[in-house]
């Protein structure tokens, strides 16, 4: 397999996904005001990284084309249910922010309304996909009952949840890593467990005796962590020029972040734990004789990056 590095793969990833995309919502559908928030956030631009990783297990164990072309289907709704959750996680009730992906927010461009109704579409949008999909093939029921759950209240929106509850409030680092496992962590791992799900048309009874679905749910979840705290780092290093997205929103909000409950240096630390714990478990699919190099690339995107 031709490596890449990470601007490459993003760029192929954005290639691979903008087709499928773009064909979500049919012309006349997207001339409604709804749709058409809802496609300015879905546009917005960003990195992919959910897609991205759909894409790197996809290649790391070598899927066949038509496994592809349905691993390339799932991307798209998990990028749906992600852009869903930012319109709604930006609203002026939940982080009230104004911008996003370096573009004024969802509720900034069409009002507060437009927005709402802007996330609930691409939510249930992405619900039809998904249950669209399982008609034709219903081998893949337990990958999108997986992905649905991601989506829900013990994945994304229970992290949500947790998070507002918690406002102004000390809370536990044990608690803040269940959060952020939940709110950030949930859709990584559906992005990298699906493909593989796919693959073998899993059940659920399945699941518990599969080594291979166990390691990739770790990796995620150490790739979530580890993206959530460079993002805790980045708000109060980085500024919004760069990052795209306001700067200093947590302490603004009082929000309980590893940087606060471990300061800067110890957050970077834990960081530095994260990435051990994924290199040490793609080592594990590299001895078994997977390609894990593209993920290495991406493990290594997470601590540098500036954005």
């Amino acid at each position: 397999m031709e490596h890449e590095n990470i601007n490459a793969l993003m760029d192929k990833t954005e290639q691979w996904i903008l087709p499928e995309l773009e064909n979500v919502f049919t012309p006349a559908e997207s001339e409604d005001i709804t749709v058409k928030a809802a496609l300015y956030s879905l546009f917005a631009g960003g990195k992919r990284l959910r897609p991205l990783m759909m894409h790197l297990t996809s290649r790391m164990f070598g899927l066949s084309d038509d496994i592809d072309a349905d691993v390339k289907y799932f991307a798209a709704t998990l990028e749906m249910l992600h852009t869903y959750s930012l319109i709604h996680d930006d609203l002026p009730g939940l982080d009230n922010d104004d911008l996003r992906r370096g573009k004024p927010t969802c509720h900034k461009a069409y009002g507060e309304g437009i927005a709402v109704l802007a996330g609930d579409l691409l939510l249930n949008k992405a619900m039809e996909r998904l249950l669209s999909i399982c008609e034709s093939k219903p081998g893949y029921i337990y990958a999108a009952s997986a992905m649905a759950e991601n989506a829900g209240i013990k994945g994304m929106l229970g992290g949500q949840s947790i998070d507002i509850a918690s406002e102004e409030k000390e809370i536990s680092l044990e608690l803040l890593t269940e959060l952020q496992e939940k709110k950030t962590g949930a859709f990584i791992e559906a992005a990298v467990v699906t493909p593989y799900y796919l693959s073998k048309k899993m059940r659920r009874d399945e699941f518990a005796s599969d080594k291979t679905a166990n390691d990739l749910r770790k990796l995620a979840s150490h790739i979530g962590l580890a993206f959530q705290i460079k993002d805790d780092i980045l708000d109060v290093t980085s500024d919004s020029k760069v990052l795209g997205k306001s700067t200093g929103k947590d302490e603004r909000d009082s929000k309980a972040t590893f940087v606060t409950l471990l300061g800067l240096d110890g957050a970077k630390a834990r960081l530095d734990e994260e990435i051990l714990s994924i290199k040490a478990i793609l080592s594990g699919f590299e001895a078994e004789g997977f390609d894990t190099e593209d993920y290495v690339t991406l493990t290594d995107f997470l601590v540098n990056r500036d954005r």
